[in-house]
């Protein structure tokens, strides 16, 4: 074996070792808190239109048993007229 087919092999074993090296790095970054596939939000129904919102960004509406979301203040304000009118 020549001295350049041993430059070349080491050469290649390098690369692969920080090929193996990176692709281990990123699977661990991938289990630390506050990774972007992480879940912060869950989506809740809103009663008049019934369109899918996340919870943070809903308009909420407290009643005496429960707590209702809606997706817009139109939504909203459909609803309590409803409700007004119910009684």
């Amino acid at each position: 074996m020549g001295p350049l087919r041993i430059i070349i092999l080491a050469v290649l074993v390098y690369i692969g070792y920080r090929l193996i090296a990176a692709n281990l790095k990123k699977s661990d970054d991938s289990k630390t808190p506050g990774e972007p596939g992480k879940i912060t939000d869950i989506l809740v129904e809103d009663p008049v239109c019934g369109k899918l919102v996340p919870k943070q960004q809903a308009h909420q509406l407290n009643g005496e048993d429960e707590t209702h979301y809606f997706c817009s203040r139109a939504c909203h304000d459909k609803f309590v007229s409803a409700q007004g009118e119910d009684e």
